[in-house]
């Protein structure tokens, strides 16, 4: 039987954890990690796996390790990567999924992390660097907005460095064999030295996921090249 994201997304026991997962990381005042962040990370993560022409198998199995990354939040943050990951077994074996298949799912899901992670297949590599790529004033949430859609604490790093990006894509050059982080940073909210602040060990965790491809991975803010 094959287990596919879409049988995901609608079943109750995967919506519950979910949920409560997004719940969880409201509470303790994180970025948005709910329906628009599975959405973009899934997309980018089988955009990498296409790019790295890995069969369709592999592409679903990254779409699904894409939707359910964060499901450990359900019960703590701490550690979420690992609880995530036996958890995730649980459920794809259960519905159906042969154990290689859950395997890959639940090693992507466990090593998202940057605190313990390492890419040790293309579906991890992959959903690290979807996962990390995710900065976008999109995450900030409502309720930290002004009614004119400006920030209410600007003294929240996470936030304003959110906030502040404006644009967000992953470029590919084959020739290079590199991925391209590009984004537009409104350096009136935010600076680059602040995004490396709190962002420079997810960026070496995506550059060391490519590396273990045989890729490259570059980072370019407002058009300017920074590795």
């Amino acid at each position: 039987m094959t287990v596919l994201l879409k049988d995901l997304k609608g079943d109750k026991e995967v919506e519950t954890l979910l949920q409560m997962s997004e719940q969880q990381l409201e509470a303790m005042g994180y970025t948005e990690h709910g329906r628009r962040h599975r959405l973009v990370v899934a997309r980018r993560t089988a955009q990498i796996l296409r790019e790295w022409k890995m069969d369709k198998a592999d592409v679903e199995l990254g779409k699904i390790s894409a939707h359910l990354h964060d499901v450990g939040c359900s019960i703590s943050r701490h550690n979420h990567a690992q609880n995530g990951a036996l958890i995730v077994y649980d459920l794809l074996t259960k519905r159906g999924m042969d154990f290689l298949s859950a395997t890959k799912v639940s090693n992507a899901v466990g090593n998202h992390d940057e605190q313990v992670g390492i890419a040790c297949t293309p579906i991890s590599a992959a959903l690290i660097v979807a996962d990390k790529s995710d900065v976008h004033f999109m995450r900030v949430r409502k309720t930290k907005l002004t009614e004119k859609k400006g920030l209410i604490d600007y003294s929240d790093i996470h936030d304003r460095v959110n906030f502040a990006v404006i644009d967000n894509s992953l470029v590919f050059d084959h020739q290079e064999k590199t991925i391209i982080l590009n984004f537009d940073l409104n350096q009136q909210v935010s600076t680059p030295m602040e995004y490396f602040e709190i962002f420079l060990n997810r960026m070496k965790m995506c550059k060391n996921a490519t590396k273990s491809v045989g890729w490259k991975f570059k980072l370019v803010i407002n058009k300017q090249i920074l590795g």
